[in-house]
């Protein structure tokens, strides 16, 4: 029996901004989106220090030195904001 699900391959392939967004193309040719916003520390970094990213966890994440900040691609998948996000929007 084929699966879709067999063909994924949530890897990450390459990551871009827009004024707004983060953009994750995954190793199968899916894009991913999520406001900039959900991740706080993106949000204030330079396009400099945005662009300065690294693959890790064995390509399944996203790493930024600079920033200390690393996201996932089940997370992006899930459309989980960070936790700093999410903390800011209940106090308020």
């Amino acid at each position: 029996m084929n699966s879709s699900i067999a063909d994924a391959d949530e890897r990450v392939r390459t990551v871009d901004f827009s004024d707004t967004d983060i953009h994750v193309e995954l190793m199968d040719g899916r894009r991913i989106s999520a406001p900039l916003e959900w991740y706080p520390r993106l949000a204030s970094a330079t396009a400099e220090q945005r662009r300065s990213w690294k693959i890790c966890a064995a390509g399944y994440g996203i790493h930024w030195s600079a920033l200390d900040e690393d996201l996932s691609t089940e997370g992006l998948l899930r459309q989980q904001p960070s936790p700093e996000y999410t903390a800011r929007k209940t106090r308020f």
